[in-house]
């Protein structure tokens, strides 16, 4: 079977980490091998490169340098092998959050954010790697911030002021302007009713063969 890439991307506190669990036991129900991941992350290089990433501080062009070199070791170990082999890919986050984080939250130039995903996301067909479809958990950042108001010790993206998550939004919204791949979700409501918005958006596009209808 044809490997499928989706993404779930979304502000911090969003609520997108909360569907995964419930994303693979669907595709698995429906008979297809699943691999799940993030980033940054998945492999053990992406993770030490993440712990750097979301603790240290640094300016925006080495931040997105660190970004997009977990994003390469990423890819060639993970992401593209299990295409190869069939497999659904999950994955918590991808280069549409770089775009968002760094390029419209940090304001970091989105021409070289543009160039560094040409160089990372190549592919041996002369095109570029991109998810088939894109979940798109959109929140008011005023509602992620007391979602997220101590759950955890935030990192440093977490810790940010919502005039940060403001514009992540904005650079969310710009990224799914143009690109059909991008499903969005009204998250500002129930786990049941969240679920039930992705369950039909995958239906509809015939990824999975049909609704159950019950919560994640």
């Amino acid at each position: 079977m044809k490997g499928l890439f989706l993404t779930l991307e979304g502000i911090d506190g969003a609520g997108k980490s909360s569907h995964i669990d419930a994303l693979e036991a669907l595709f698995k129900a429906q008979g297809r091998q699943v691999t799940r991941t993030r980033e940054p992350g998945g492999t053990p290089l992406a993770e030490t490169l993440r712990g750097l990433i979301l603790e240290q501080p640094m300016d925006a062009l080495t931040e997105s340098l660190l970004v997009f070199a977990a994003r390469r070791d990423h890819v060639v170990r993970v992401i593209e092998p299990a295409l190869a082999r069939g497999d659904i890919v999950l994955c918590d986050r991808f280069t549409d959050a770089t775009f968002a984080y760094q390029g419209a939250g940090r304001g970091f130039d989105p021409a070289v954010l543009r160039t560094l995903e040409t160089w990372v996301q190549a592919n041996p067909s002369g095109g570029l790697l991109q998810p088939d479809i894109t979940i798109w958990f959109d929140l008011a950042p005023e509602i992620a911030a007391e979602r997220l108001a101590g759950a955890r010790v935030p990192d440093k993206f977490e810790s940010q002021p919502v005039e940060f998550f403001r514009r992540v939004a904005a650079g969310y919204a710009a990224r799914a302007k143009d690109a059909p791949r991008f499903v969005r979700i009204d998250a500002d409501q129930s786990r049941e009713a969240v679920w039930q918005q992705i369950e039909a958006a995958l239906a509809e596009r015939g990824l999975v063969a049909s609704q159950s209808g019950g919560a994640p």
